[in-house]
């Protein structure tokens, strides 16, 4: 479904992401897990048209997205659930699955917004709640909600887990394992590695804006490399 092919990106002179290449089948969740400033996030806003491309390719569906905007792309089946959240404080939840709607991508708006009330019935209970006076959790909730209202074939996750709670992280986590199942195709940037690997079927893991290692995720869970300096098992 997609991939990325020795992809290179620059903020003026300064490298972000070296030569980074990795492939994500379709019904597959995949995880790119690495610390603080490893190149994730720029990686996923690459794929998702919100940074330019300085070397290498992207293709979805067998489809070069290189000069592709980041609306078509949307139209095309690709959604991302960005990093902190973004949503807007003063507007109501209601209204921000209004906004993820992509009329004509799939279902109706009345059929895609029960689906997610069923994924979420704590965000049916705060419809008509402003954004902004949610909890962290309901609020990343929120953020996945409005999503997947754009019935993407392909949901990048960026650091779903920030500034959660465990317990909260652990629920979340429950609702993506419960969309992979039904056959969504994930892409997801975490520095919570376990629970990532736990979910995905395969990973990468950056530093310095390259992959230093990758396989399936759950022999990545039992790699001593990992285990140590990610994981906390000496």
């Amino acid at each position: 479904m997609l991939e990325v092919h020795s992809l290179q990106v620059r903020y003026g002179d300064f490298v972000a992401v070296h030569d980074v290449s990795f492939v994500v089948r379709e019904q597959e969740a995949v995880a790119l897990v690495g610390p603080n400033g490893a190149g994730k996030t720029t990686v996923l806003r690459a794929i998702h048209g919100l940074v330019s491309v300085f070397a290498g390719q992207v293709s979805y569906k067998g489809r070069s997205l290189l000069g592709c905007p980041t609306a078509e792309r949307v139209r095309l089946g690709m959604a991302l659930v960005p990093e902190g959240r973004e949503l807007f404080p003063g507007m109501r939840v209601e209204e921000h699955l209004e906004l993820g709607f992509v009329p004509g991508r799939g279902p109706s708006y009345e059929a895609l917004r029960a689906e997610v009330y069923e994924l979420f019935p704590v965000l049916r209970e705060r419809r008509r709640q402003l954004a902004g006076t949610l909890s962290g959790g309901e609020q990343q909730m929120l953020a996945i909600a409005r999503a997947l209202m754009s019935a993407p074939d392909l949901l990048m996750l960026d650091e779903p887990s920030l500034g959660l709670a465990p317990r909260v992280v652990r629920t979340l986590y429950e609702k993506l394992h419960l969309l992979h199942r039904r056959g969504l195709t994930l892409v997801i940037v975490e520095q919570y590695v376990h629970e990532a690997l736990r979910l995905a079927d395969h990973g990468y893991v950056l530093e310095g804006g390259r992959v230093v290692l990758e396989g399936s995720a759950r022999a990545l869970l039992q790699d001593p490399h990992l285990q140590r300096t990610y994981l906390a098992v000496s």
